[in-house]
């Protein structure tokens, strides 16, 4: 077994800190303030406002995408974008169990029931071959889309989550999708900033989505956004977003179930300040990445990297134990010692509301469970 006590000095030294290392803090270095005085000062300070529209502007240029809607969460928008994606009651939808909760949530938000498939070990995402080797036993494509024949149900959207912005492998997973004629909504909820062959995390679906959570890369204290290249699926996201409500000068009118999701003008212009310094966040997060493996890699501990054609944004910080003993003893001394690390997520199909769900036998996401660990990774 490794010596924790020597990972515990070095993380503390490279904070240069002796008191409670937290997992990630937000860093509040830019325009924060000036921004969010400019907003008290315009009293536009709820749904409606300047902030709101330069957020939107600013992740559409950032996702290199044609459409994006501000939110009050990820949550939120993973909700809506499923909808715009066709997602129906009873429907099903294609997902991983190795996820943060938010992922399996939003689908049964919208009525339907989750999928759990397998991961791979690598990018510790939604698994090409799990999701080819389920739909060569279960799958049928039929005029109006592909059908689970175990149930009866059409498989209405996938939707892989980047675990802690490490991309999925979205060649393999699109090829599949289009196979099986099976829309893409990509939860990238922890990847903003994160690239595959160059190309941004939640520009590959039909729709992605972000998070701008107080623990994320980029924060708004609460916020997220939808994007899309569809101009139409977009325009009809901010539409629901705002109750559905028909405009007009005076008069209420809305024509269909709509939500109050639209994210206010405050924490639009703290999320427009935070983006600014997006790329600087970026390169301090892989220099942090660089330092660590360095470390990990004399202490014979696995940290975890990007694969090649992926640029990860290193939200999280990610070591590989050697079991679940190893995890465990981990766990239990950093935290003692003021250094904070936590464990995955719990499997989603463990949790009471999820047992009863369709999976696989979540070969790689059980080992990874039982090993994956993440440590401090705030910028410094």
């Amino acid at each position: 077994m490794a010596n924790f006590q020597h990972t515990i000095e070095f993380i503390r030294d490279f904070y240069k800190s002796a008191d409670f290392i937290p997992l990630h803090e937000p860093r509040f270095r830019g325009k924060e303030k000036e921004y969010l005085i400019d907003t008290i000062d315009s009293t536009f300070v709820s749904s409606v406002g300047a902030y709101v529209d330069r957020f939107e502007q600013m992740m559409q240029s950032i996702t290199q995408t044609n459409k994006a809607v501000a939110v009050v969460n990820g949550t939120a928008a993973l909700q809506v974008a499923l909808r715009l994606a066709g997602v129906k009651q009873g429907e099903e939808v294609i997902t991983q169990a190795l996820t943060f909760i938010a992922t399996a949530n939003a689908i049964a938000y919208n009525g339907a029931h989750p999928i759990f498939l397998d991961v791979d070990l690598d990018t510790m995402g939604l698994s090409p071959k799990a999701m080819e080797d389920f739909l060569d036993s279960f799958g049928e494509v039929r005029e109006d889309g592909c059908y689970n024949k175990s149930t009866g149900k059409r498989i209405a959207a996938c939707l892989p989550m980047h675990t802690f912005g490490f991309p999925v492998h979205l060649d393999e997973l699109i090829a599949v999708c289009q196979k099986w004629n099976i829309p893409m909504v990509e939860d990238a909820a922890e990847s903003l900033g994160s690239t595959y062959k160059g190309k941004p995390t939640g520009s590959f679906g039909q729709l992605g989505i972000f998070s701008f959570n107080g623990n994320k890369t980029v924060t708004c204290g609460g916020g997220g956004a939808i994007v899309t290249n569809d101009l139409a699926i977009g325009e009809k996201g901010k539409y629901l977003t705002t109750t559905a409500k028909k405009t007009h000068p005076y008069e209420f009118f809305h024509d269909e179930l709509g939500y109050n999701f639209r994210m206010p003008n405050v924490n639009a212009a703290l999320a427009c300040a935070q983006l600014e310094q997006l790329e600087g966040f970026l390169t301090a997060k892989r220099k942090q990445a660089i330092e660590y493996a360095g470390f990990f890699g004399k202490e014979g501990i696995k940290f975890r990297t990007e694969l090649e054609h992926t640029e990860a944004n290193y939200w999280l910080m990610s070591l590989e134990m050697g079991d679940k003993m190893e995890r465990d003893a981990f766990l239990e001394l950093t935290n003692s010692q003021k250094v904070m690390t936590r464990p995955i997520w719990q499997l989603m199909f463990r949790l009471p509301m999820y047992v009863n769900c369709q999976r696989d036998d979540q070969k790689n996401a059980i080992y990874l469970e039982e090993r994956i660990v993440n440590i401090p990774s705030s910028v410094i």
